[in-house]
């Protein structure tokens, strides 16, 4: 199916089903552990306050919004910025994002870091995809330098840049549970 049509048919699903789309044919997604969950949400809330901080006309949506990678395939990350106007409070697809997070979890990181990181940036408007290890506590910084050039870092510590859009964020604020 196209993602219009999945789009469509998600939308009869039950509440609190989760789904993706992946070469045409839509995708359950696992129960979500706990310290994935509090991650996501560390993180969600680390993007949301530097963006509050340098009172950028940005925004983060955590969880649930769907990120259209080609006619065929959409995913949903567990968070993600945007930057210009406001998306429609009924959207459920966020166009344009500039940063996207994942968090591993053990039925997901080989997709989080294949077919979603070839995936996310792809996108002509992603400048920067996070993948979250939260057992190791290590963000894995994907950084397009240009259309085809990709740098990556693994940061342990400290504070980090995502500029576009300018966002200065902190290693420990993903971490905060310990």
């Amino acid at each position: 199916m196209t993602v219009d049509e999945y789009l469509d048919w998600y939308q009869e699903q039950p509440e609190g089903k989760r789904f993706e789309l992946v070469d045409g044919q839509p995708v359950a997604m696992s129960p979500q552990r706990v310290r994935h969950i509090k991650v996501k949400h560390y993180a969600a809330n680390a993007l949301e306050r530097a963006i509050r901080k340098d009172n950028l006309q940005c925004d983060m949506l955590a969880d649930g919004i769907t990120v259209r990678i080609d006619e065929h395939t959409s995913f949903e990350p567990d968070a993600l910025v945007y930057c210009g106007d406001e998306l429609d409070g009924d959207d459920i697809e966020a166009p344009e994002p500039v940063i996207i997070i994942e968090v591993l979890s053990p039925g997901t990181k080989n997709t989080d870091t294949g077919k979603k990181l070839a995936g996310y940036l792809s996108l002509k408007s992603v400048s920067h995809y996070l993948v979250i290890d939260p057992v190791a506590k290590i963000i894995m910084h994907h950084q397009k330098t240009a259309p085809d050039k990709l740098m990556t870092t693994l940061i342990r510590e400290g504070q980090f840049e995502l500029s576009p859009p300018g966002l200065q964020v902190s290693h420990a604020d993903f971490f905060i549970f310990s």
